[in-house]
């Protein structure tokens, strides 16, 4: 049976110098976009894996002089991500920490820094062209305890289970009926995704789960769902007084109704009216008007 050492060392990659990680965030929020991640912001993925929470996981990634980099999307399987040499590392500060970009990203989406130690390495990790292609085709069975999640390629079999004809981290965009996002995914969304809010227009439900009150919008025009949600994923609030007031965390998204891309903007404002009336959001919601 092909194993995961065999594709290293065709590759001339020594297993004894790769260390292997599977990345499985505690956060649930995080754990639904990593994946989007990996595919359409490399720079943000490398960024959650650079430091390193457990002491063992960080001192044996100073060992290695490769990363093999793997997500959990299921149970026994971990899906291929890259191949990293290890270009050195330097302590940082939490304050350090919490000044690079990516980092305020992945914690809008939930990572905690409660297990970054008040100094800890920082990894330069260069993504290598070396088996790149298999990104997110590639699933190895991950075999043992999955609370193990990072371990020395030599001293373990991973079984190939599956290469896929296409990406596992491009996930297919749900029907618009059973789209469902939080304020947090607004930001990350897969770019297939973002076309295709970019080309509908209709009625949208905002609902805020601390205590059930909703909003209803209407988006049309440039970008149409897509320009709205942008501006709220911006600010949290999109300029609306009683949104303001809340937090943004709390905030669901979905879509009430589609309509015609040529449908005339005074026509999809009557649409909003209706629904604010059927659903009451003016006297029992977030509506002021």
């Amino acid at each position: 049976m092909l194993e995961l050492n065999d594709l290293l060392k065709k590759a001339d990659i020594d297993p004894n110098q790769t260390l292997v990680m599977r990345h499985r965030p505690t956060e649930s929020g995080l754990r639904r976009v990593l994946p989007w991640y990996a595919a359409e912001r490399p720079e943000t993925f490398n960024a959650y894996q650079s430091a390193q929470g457990s002491k063992n996981a960080e001192t044996a990634l100073t060992r290695a002089s490769f990363l093999a980099s793997f997500i959990g999307i299921e149970p026994g399987k971990a899906h291929f991500v890259g191949l990293y040499q290890q270009c050195g590392y330097r302590s940082v500060t939490t304050e350090e920490y919490s000044a690079i970009p990516e980092n305020a990203e992945l914690h809008k989406q939930g990572m905690s820094s409660a297990s970054l130690r008040s100094s800890a390495f920082w990894f330069n990790l260069d993504r290598s062209e070396t088996l790149l292609d298999l990104q997110g085709r590639l699933v190895i069975t991950w075999t043992g305890l999955e609370r193990s999640w990072y371990r020395w390629a030599h001293r373990n079999d991973f079984p190939i289970a599956s290469i896929l004809e296409t990406s596992s981290f491009s996930e297919d965009m749900p029907e618009w009926r059973e789209l469902i996002l939080s304020w947090r995914e607004l930001s990350s969304l897969p770019a297939p995704w973002r076309s295709a809010l970019a080309e509908w227009r209709g009625i949208y439900l905002i609902t805020d789960n601390s205590d059930g009150k909703a909003y209803v919008g209407s988006a049309y025009g440039k970008e149409n769902l897509l320009g709205r949600w942008t501006g709220y994923a911006k600010t949290g609030h999109g300029g609306n007084r009683q949104l303001r007031e809340r937090d943004p965390n709390g905030f669901v998204f979905s879509i009430l109704q589609r309509v015609s891309p040529d449908m005339e903007a005074e026509d999809v404002v009557k649409l909003e009216d209706s629904w604010k009336k059927r659903l009451q959001t003016r006297s029992l919601g977030l509506n002021s008007n």
